[in-house]
């Protein structure tokens, strides 16, 4: 697997009150959490960024206010005129 640098101001891990390991996850569980929104990833594969298993992925989700269950607009109309098209 490669791997991204990201440089950070001194101190901020511990400003946020998190350790230098609890830091770097939290920013590799963000940005997998970010391309899973945005539709870019599965969440399959958004959990394997996080280094997390699916299902910690999408609990995990839930702290911070994000949908476990990501549908597109596109996606929720097709599925209303599919079901419309049953009646």
């Amino acid at each position: 697997m490669k791997t991204v640098t990201i440089p950070y101001p001194e101190g901020l891990p511990q400003t946020l009150k998190l350790s230098d390991s609890e830091f770097s996850a939290e920013v590799r569980f963000l940005a997998a959490a970010k391309l899973y929104e945005l539709g870019k990833m599965s969440s399959g594969k958004a959990a394997k960024l996080a280094g997390m298993d699916r299902v910690s992925f999408l609990r995990k989700l839930g702290k911070y206010k994000m949908p476990a269950i990501n549908v597109q607009s596109e996606e929720v109309e097709k599925e209303i005129r599919a079901v419309r098209t049953l009646k």
